[in-house]
């Protein structure tokens, strides 16, 4: 039995072809794959935020994103925490008891306004106009600031100062606390923004 030439031409033209379909295959595949992630447009509409915060050490922040806005995770120190309760009688709501549906969860109706007392969460944007504080975590005399200062954020824009819980101190522009945004927690390391309610 004679074997058959193969026409070289025949050949190229068949592993063209197959190329083609792999590549139309995978160009198939990858948007329905990507349909597995959440979108930009899920995200910014309040898809939830997973933070691991095991390395995260007294005295320093964090910073990440929910529904387009920085949200701040806060270490807070022994002695951050111990001037908390000295404040109340400078600040302008120091039980977060204007605006609670709005800017402090049940759960963050305390002095700490957390739901750890070391752990502060809040959105990192003052209620006066839109603003982002900026840390202010050293203590004493500084520049727009008092001089017993104790440590917290000053907004740059028109002056609101806020303590390290994110309470605003009297007489300034902003009408509000720091807003606390729903969150939980998934483990002693884990926290979950976005969403405050076991399913």
């Amino acid at each position: 039995m004679s074997e058959t030439p193969i026409d070289p031409s025949r050949r190229t033209w068949l592993i063209a072809s197959g190329c083609a379909g792999a590549v139309g295959g995978v160009a198939t595949a990858v948007p329905f794959v990507s349909t597995f992630q959440p979108s930009e447009k899920a995200k910014a509409a309040g898809a939830a935020v997973e933070v691991d915060i095991s390395e995260l050490k007294a005295g320093e922040k964090i910073t990440v994103e929910w529904r387009g806005k920085p949200v701040w995770i806060i270490k807070r120190t022994p002695e951050q925490l111990a001037e908390l309760p000295k404040l109340a009688s400078q600040l302008a709501d120091p039980q977060s008891k204007r605006n609670p549906d709005e800017f402090t969860p049940p759960y963050a109706q305390n002095e700490h306004r957390s739901i750890k007392p070391e752990i502060l969460v809040c959105v990192g944007i003052c209620p006066h106009l839109g603003c982002s504080p900026t840390d202010k975590f050293a203590t004493g005399p500084q520049p727009s600031l008092p001089d017993d200062w104790h440590g917290g954020f000053l907004c740059p824009c028109h002056g609101s100062t806020f303590d390290m819980a994110g309470r605003v101190f009297k007489n300034k522009p902003s009408p509000d606390n720091l807003p606390v945004p729903p969150h939980m927690y998934l483990s002693d390391t884990k926290l979950l923004i976005g969403e405050d309610k076991k399913a």
